[in-house]
């Protein structure tokens, strides 16, 4: 009994064993078999432009702010918005409070002082200038006689090292260096009475146009206060009281920033085009006028500040509008291109796919510069070669049904043969 249920065991393990390979080659016969397309584009000739983009925001360098130090009731408003001006037209007088008359005499006082520090200063420089003439002269004539001097011309070193000689040079360097001193102080006395004025002028009960150009944003009318409490700037350090902006003919300024990777690349002289958020449907041309190799540090990001002009005047561009930049680094016109997506690099090298034989291999080739879509080649194809910009992979059952396709930038199961 027990012999027949061995036996019986054994036969079903056998019959399981069969039913498995069986399975496995029914299984294996409908397993899908890879199939592969590709899609193609030849190499044609075009150009190509490679830029940098950036981001920045608006100068307001065609307008500039009118502004006054006093404070008090406006007493008459002399020009209204969109009125041309020239520079030195009124634009409004204050009835001075308190507060505004002691602005306007305290910057009266300083520029007074000022300028008395200026003509003091000249007037010393006068007299140091006499000094070191005379020093001059007394060193000049002992250097000429025959004691320091030779019958030749040439100076007797070995007397010129006597102290009278050592003393009179002395002198006369040290009035030299008074007098170049005295210069340098004259230079900054005149720059403390520049600011001086400019503060005084401020200070005035009547407000002037810096500029010529258009008025614009005024919002004072006669009756109205104006105070420090009226200023919209943020700065905590500012005492002047915005009355109006006045519109200059001239082009926009933009301020954009390019990262350390791109900052190098980018030049003066550089042309650029320019886009807007506000201004969506218009693009702008410009060029690149500085660049700030220096770089700003915020957050541990190194950032590049650059300048890009604008060519053509353009009245909607606002201050501080959002911007974008796109700056052509490279140019080239007519030559052999390919897509930038079918350009493979592997190992340090450059290869684009083709067709040999039926077999994709890979192709060495020498780029240059490259835009978004085009890329530029140098060497390794031919104009009208066609390339393989896409591998599609199809899996097919043996009876034909197909599956859903996928596409990649590999070759899948398929051996590479490298040219």
């Amino acid at each position: 009994m027990k012999k027949i249920l061995s036996l019986n065991k054994k036969w079903l393990i056998i019959g399981i064993l069969i039913l498995l390979v069986f399975a496995y080659f029914i299984v294996k016969n409908k397993s899908p078999s890879s199939k592969q397309s590709y899609q193609t584009e030849k190499v044609s000739r075009e150009t190509v432009v490679e830029s940098v983009s950036v981001s920045g925001t608006i100068l307001s360098s065609s307008s500039q702010v009118v502004s006054t130090n006093a404070t008090g009731i406006v007493k008459n408003v002399f020009v209204e918005n969109g009125q041309k001006v020239k520079k030195g037209d009124k634009i409004l007088e204050i009835d001075l409070d308190q507060a505004g008359q002691y602005q306007y005499q305290s910057a009266l006082a300083s520029y007074l002082s000022v300028k008395s520090n200026l003509e003091n200063a000249q007037n010393t420089l006068l007299t140091l200038q006499a000094d070191m003439f005379d020093k001059w002269e007394k060193f000049y004539n002992l250097a000429t006689n025959s004691t320091y001097q030779n019958a030749d011309g040439t100076p007797n070193e070995a007397n010129r090292q006597l102290p009278e000689f050592l003393i009179a040079k002395n002198n006369w360097l040290a009035a030299e260096a008074k007098y170049k001193a005295q210069q340098n102080q004259i230079n900054q006395a005149q720059s403390a009475l520049t600011a001086a004025w400019i503060n005084y002028q401020k200070s005035l009960p009547i407000v002037y146009a810096p500029c010529d150009g258009i008025i614009a944003d005024l919002i004072y009318a006669p009756g109205m206060t104006i105070s420090f409490a009226n200023n919209s700037s943020t700065s905590s350090t500012t005492t002047s009281v915005k009355i109006a902006t006045i519109k200059n003919q001239g082009v926009p300024f933009g301020r954009f920033t390019a990262s350390e990777i791109d900052v190098s690349k980018i030049k003066p002289g550089q042309k650029a085009t320019i886009t807007l958020d506000a201004l969506s449907d218009k693009t702008y041309t410009g060029e690149v006028v500085a660049v700030d190799k220096t770089g700003e540090v915020s957050s541990s990001v190194v950032s590049y500040p650059l300048t890009i002009k604008f060519d053509d005047e353009a009245p909607e561009v606002l201050p501080n509008m959002s911007a974008t930049a796109n700056i052509i680094i490279a140019k080239k016109i007519d030559v052999l291109t390919v897509p930038s997506s079918a350009i493979v690099k592997q190992n340090g090298e450059t290869f684009v796919r083709q067709i040999k034989n039926g077999k994709l291999v890979f192709t060495p080739v020498e780029v240059g510069i490259s835009s978004d879509t085009k890329t530029e080649v140098i060497s390794g194809l031919k104009e009208g070669d066609e390339i393989v910009t896409l591998v599609v992979n199809s899996a097919q059952t043996s009876s034909g049904s197909n599956r859903s396709p996928f596409s990649s930038f590999g070759v899948g199961g398929q051996r590479i043969r490298m040219r």
